[in-house]
């Protein structure tokens, strides 16, 4: 963790949304003037696409039926470690793009589900924020999660999390119904052992919970709206949490624990605005801090 240079990650499963949490951010980060750095995790994927094809082809021909994007062995779990280091020290680091879309890697002359360059991070930047599958990983090489200094989990419950990953895998890329499925099931022992514990380490989680039957993720016509949902907000330490303010704006909430918030699903992009705003004050006037005493040290 860093005073000077702090680290925000957000960390859930593929179709989890985690895309929308960061955009929130990205609003927070403009209208407060924050500059970021931001690095998404796919760009920290061991292979790129046509290479995992390969690779998963050999290590179904080998009777191994888990080979996926959340293991250790598909991910660069160190060098991702060394970017928040790295961040944390000095507010500098190396990161690439990972370019899912022709749209996204044509104006850079590569084919879609390809790596650019690394490059060194923008300079001058005032907080490193990280969105994708793994910023709270464990392992027994690395310790991610010790470098974050505001670290959200991104939850749905599980069989919201499946329909929205079928309905966005097949609207958005082409897949069927069975070739998610088979995504979904290869994944699962990895995403037990390295996507699960990471909600333990998280400073908040964020969790959808439908309030329409989901029984049946398989079969599921339509992804139930944030109005069919409740959203369940958990804090890992409620100290300093102005939980009767929260409640005053987020109407129709209540308390179902003394750490937890239970909001409608609608209220999602509010409460993370309610939440996330004066945390943000919070790491730059300490950053201001920390760089003001710097000064004067070395002057004296």
């Amino acid at each position: 963790m860093s005073v000077r240079h702090p680290v925000i990650a957000i960390t859930g499963s593929s179709g989890a949304g985690t895309t929308s949490v960061s955009k929130t951010f990205d609003q927070i980060f403009r209208r407060e003037g924050v500059k970021a750095a931001f690095v998404e995790g796919d760009a920290f994927h061991r292979y790129d696409r046509e290479a995992m094809r390969r690779r998963m082809s050999e290590e179904t021909a080998r009777g191994n039926h888990h080979f996926s994007h959340f293991g250790a062995e598909n991910n660069l779990f160190e060098e991702l470690e060394a970017l928040f280091r790295s961040y944390a020290e000095s507010g500098r680091g190396r990161a690439r793009r990972y370019l899912h879309s022709e749209e996204e890697a044509a104006p850079l002359g590569q084919a879609p589900g390809t790596f650019t360059p690394w490059e060194d991070l923008p300079r001058d930047t005032d907080v490193l924020f990280y969105e994708g599958l793994h910023g709270a990983v464990v392992t027994e090489e690395v310790d991610i999660a010790q470098h974050v200094d505001l670290l959200i989990g991104v939850v749905p419950v599980i069989n919201l999390e499946w329909i929205q990953k079928l309905h966005r895998d097949k609207a958005a890329r082409g897949y069927s119904t069975g070739a998610v499925t088979d995504t979904i099931l290869r994944r699962m022992p990895d995403y037990v052992r390295y996507i699960v514990p990471q909600f333990g380490r998280t400073h908040i989680n964020f969790q959808r919970v439908p309030t329409v039957d989901t029984s049946n993720p398989f079969i599921a016509r339509f992804v139930p709206t944030p109005d069919e949902s409740m959203l369940v907000i958990r804090f890992a330490d409620p100290r300093g949490i102005d939980f009767p303010y929260l409640l005053s704006m987020l109407r129709d909430s209540f308390m179902s624990r003394s750490n937890t918030i239970v909001a409608p699903g609608g209220k999602m992009d509010l409460a993370m605005q309610l939440i996330f705003t004066p945390m943000i004050w919070r790491l730059m006037d300490q950053k201001r801090r920390a760089e003001a005493q710097s000064e004067v040290s070395c002057s004296g």
